[in-house]
């Protein structure tokens, strides 16, 4: 032990033979003989009895100054700390030429001289203090001296240990009486050879007796007892007697005001010298609250929803409430008393044992769920370890699992829904592209394998597959490929084709199917790929069977469930709706398109004055209709540009632009009139012929007199309803606005507003552009930058033939789905002093017109 330690244990053991208030009485008497025996006069020496905690007190002494005794000091200025530590006696003739005690204050002041002290040592070695005697001068100490305080030593000590057990004995008698008072503990007597009965008052109340009662008839007391608990009580007294054991019951005392009341006994059959017992002593205290809250605690568990089973450290089972009956499907009676392992056979290598074992080793609370397969069901337990084994808390989770699953598979096919319909939706115009696609979003959700097929004009034609497994996607695209051929009979594909409804093979589809094929590569391909059963699905839209979607599955799955051919069915039907849409979308467009293009002419080609046209339809069919372009020359063979914008989109837009233009070009050509007069006469002709349709219009006309032609010039004249500005590209590549002097009122809201003209002046070689509004306006850009971007690209493009310009200046305006229709018509001014380029083609007029440029 180190010293550390054995000091603090030495100040453990001072500290509880320390008497209360510091001074122990009787102690007084050991001092007072010590100083009558010393070997000088008793008045020269005083004794003192020193205890050293982690303070010097003095519990005795003669000899000392009045309230020195009891009295504690530090420990570091006593002289009996040097006898204590050196644990053997300290012997000081000459205190103050003493190195060891000189400094000590009891030195300093004079009050020590010398000193003779020895250790008060405890039976374990622990020194508690010292016994000592000094004088106020140096002098000699006998040898009797010290052997007789070393004698009296033993005194002191056992003086000290008896006041510390009398001590301890009271507050442990104290502790006792509080604690039996507390927790209302009766005892008893039980005279087995007289059958007397002595019990105290706590017991005599226990049994409904008044306090002080004399009662003492082991009959009377026994006659209180329930006869439901007698039976069980007089056992457990016979089995204690018979034994000389221990004896314990638990009972209920009926009380003379009525009712009762548990008690729990335990008690100890003495046995007398031969053997046989003779007194049986024991004590008792009222339980009732306990058996009430445990009888509260089994009707719970007896209510309770959830299972519970108690099973004891031997893995055997103990308890099982009505909900546990329940679920494992056995009686109490069948399972309590029995080993877990073997009530349930199998259960120890599943995850439940493991469970169980792993609660047990740790002493933690473990959950799993699992499946028994011994009664094929989900269960979720919780195992709570306690100390007499384990508590099972469990429920049958299988409903809750399956409504999982369905809930899951629900979900799944909710998101496959969506996603076929975003697929579909994003397809735009290639529908049939993404229905081709919906092979691979139904595999392998509701599929191992799929074949889409569309039909058109009566026929079926196969437009994609998909397979789960990549390996096999090739085997998938080979059947395909020749599963059509030479084949009348197209099995479940046929019957959904023919009734509009699914058609299911449910097992064996190989082998039904393998019989129709009329392709030996098909045949082979379809045993590599097994199909064990086959869902025909028809994807119908507005009455009309547009496609086929098979699924097909191989064996180990099971056929398709009614909600998985309700949810193949939904993703056929949103895919021919989808389908039959774009086809009536085309259509629709088509037909629009065609209008359109019905109403633009061929432009003529004047000599040395090429014209192009170009027409783009939207990407969108409600898009198109209302842009027009026109070319044509008057009687007097000048040369006339039109370009105009009905509005709406659509087929009415359509038809209405081509009354408007047809109503423009018979004015224009009659009248031979310029550009503003001829859209004055159109708004005339729009209300009285009511035309109630709104459009915007630039008409331009391109005329030279003989000295501009010797001089090389050309002059543009153009009136502006409302449109977008033409624009000029000079011959030498600057582009300008053609905005004159203004817009004017759009056609069809005033016959009377008063139209102006403007003119310009260009070089041969310079190229005019009139254009829709779609071409530089579009959504998040406006006109102006819109025209600011067509002046750039103009400029970039202006070197270019005048086709290839067109052509380019579409590509690059325009996005790749175009948000409205656009119109242009571009004039390029070739030079006149020089052949007619090729480039420009044949020179194209109608019969009777002069020729102009």
């Amino acid at each position: 032990m180190r010293m550390s330690e054995k000091v603090a244990g030495d100040r453990a053991a001072a500290a509880r033979l320390l008497p209360p208030g510091g001074h122990l009485v009787a102690l007084d008497q050991l001092t007072g003989l010590a100083a009558r025996l010393m070997s000088t006069p008793a008045s020269s020496v005083s004794v003192q009895v020193s205890l050293l905690t982690d303070v010097q007190t003095v519990a005795a002494g003669t000899g000392l100054a009045p309230g020195v005794v009891g009295a504690s000091s530090r420990s570091a200025d006593s002289m009996c700390t040097i006898t204590v530590a050196q644990r053997s006696p300290l012997v000081i003739q000459d205190a103050q030429r003493d190195p060891r005690v000189a400094q000590l204050p009891p030195v300093t002041s004079g009050s020590v001289g010398a000193y003779v002290g020895v250790p008060l040592t405890l039976e374990g070695g622990a020194v508690v203090g010292a016994l000592c005697a000094f004088a106020p001068s140096s002098r000699p100490w006998a040898p009797q001296d010290v052997a007789l305080l070393e004698e009296l030593a033993g005194a002191v000590v056992a003086q000290l240990e008896l006041q510390a057990l009398a001590g301890e004995f009271e507050a442990s008698r104290l502790r006792w009486e509080l604690a039996v008072e507390a927790a209302e503990v009766g005892s008893f007597d039980w005279d087995l050879r007289t059958d007397r009965l002595d019990w105290d008052s706590r017991m005599q109340s226990l049994f409904g007796y008044p306090a002080g009662s004399t009662q003492s008839d082991v009959g009377d007391a026994f006659s209180r007892v329930h006869p439901d608990d007698r039976p069980e009580l007089d056992l457990a007294v016979e089995s204690a007697i018979a034994a000389c054991g221990d004896f314990r019951a638990e009972y209920r005392v009926l009380l003379p005001t009525g009712g009762h009341r548990w008690l729990s006994a335990r008690g100890q059959a003495l046995a007398g010298e031969d053997g046989v017992a003779v007194r049986l002593l024991g004590t008792a205290h009222d339980i009732t609250d306990v058996h009430s809250a445990r009888d509260e605690a089994a009707r719970l568990l007896e209510t309770m929803a959830t299972g519970f089973a108690a099973i004891d450290c031997q893995w055997r089972m103990t308890y099982v409430n009505r909900a546990a009956q329940r679920v494992i499907g056995l009686t109490a009676a069948q399972v309590v008393g029995r080993v877990l392992w073997e009530a349930f056979p199998g259960l120890e290598d599943t995850d439940f044992g493991g469970a169980y074992k792993l609660a047990r080793d740790t002493g933690e609370t473990v959950e799993v769920e699992a499946y028994y397969a011994h009664l094929g069901r989900w269960f979720e337990v919780r195992a709570v370890p306690d100390t007499d084994g384990l508590a099972l808390y469990f429920l049958d989770v299988t409903q809750r699992r399956d409504d999982r699953a369905r809930a899951e598979a629900a979900t799944a096919r909710l998101e496959l829904l969506s996603l076929v319909s975003a697929e579909l939706v994003a397809a735009g115009l290639a529908v049939e592209d993404a229905v081709a696609r919906l092979a691979e979003l139904v595999v392998p959700g509701l599929a191992d394998w799929c074949v889409v097929s569309l039909i058109d004009d009566g026929q079926i034609r196969d437009v994609g597959s998909w397979h789960r497994e990549a390996h096999l996607r090739p085997v998938v695209e080979s059947y395909v490929a020749e599963r059509l051929k030479g084949r009348s009979d197209l099995g479940a594909v046929q019957r959904a084709w023919e009734t509009g409804r699914p058609a299911v093979i449910a097992g064996r589809a190989t082998d039904v199917v393998l019989p129709t094929l009329g392709s030996e590569v098909a045949r082979t391909s379809l045993r590599h790929l097994a199909p064990e059963s086959v869902v025909a699905v028809p994807m119908t839209a507005r009455g009309q069977i547009t496609g086929i979607l098979a699924l097909c599955r191989s064996t180990g799955r099971p056929p398709m469930s009614d909600d998985e051919i309700t949810t193949t069915l939904e993703v056929a039907n949103r895919a021919g709706l989808a389908l039959d849409n774009a086809r009536a979308y085309a259509q629709q467009r088509s037909l629009a398109e065609v209008l359109q293009r019905s109403l633009l002419t061929t432009p003529p080609e004047p000599d040395h004055c090429q014209i192009t046209v170009r027409y783009v339809p939207a990407a969108e069919a409600a898009s198109v209709g209302g842009d027009w372009f026109d070319a044509f020359l008057q009687p007097d063979g000048a040369t006339v540009l039109v370009i105009g914008d009905v509005m709406g989109h659509d087929t009415v837009a359509a038809a209405a632009m081509g009354q408007v233009r047809s109503l423009l070009r018979g004015i224009a050509w009659h009248s031979g009139a310029a550009p503003a007069e001829v859209l004055s006469g159109l708004d005339a002709a729009m209300q009285g012929l009511q035309v109630s349709t709104t459009a915007t219009a630039v008409i331009a006309r391109i005329e030279q007199s003989l000295d501009e032609r010797d001089r090389g010039i050309t002059r543009l004249r153009w009136s502006n309803a409302g449109h977008p500005p033409p624009m000029a590209i000079n011959a030498d590549g600057t582009v300008i606005a053609l905005a004159g002097v203004g817009h004017d009122l759009l056609l069809g809201f005033d016959p009377l507003t008063q139209r102006g003209e403007s003119s310009v002046v260009l070089d041969r070689g310079a190229t005019v552009l009139l254009y829709t509004d779609g071409l530089v306006e579009r959504r998040g850009q406006d006109l102006d930058e819109g025209l600011g971007l067509l002046s750039e690209t103009l400029c970039d493009l202006a070197d270019l033939p005048l086709d290839e310009l067109c052509d380019e200046l579409l590509r690059r305006m325009l996005p790749a789905e175009a948000e409205d229709d656009v119109a242009l018509v571009a004039v390029r001014l070739h030079r006149q002093d020089q052949p007619r380029p090729a480039e420009a083609g044949p020179q194209r007029l109608p019969p009777g017109v002069p020729v102009q440029p």
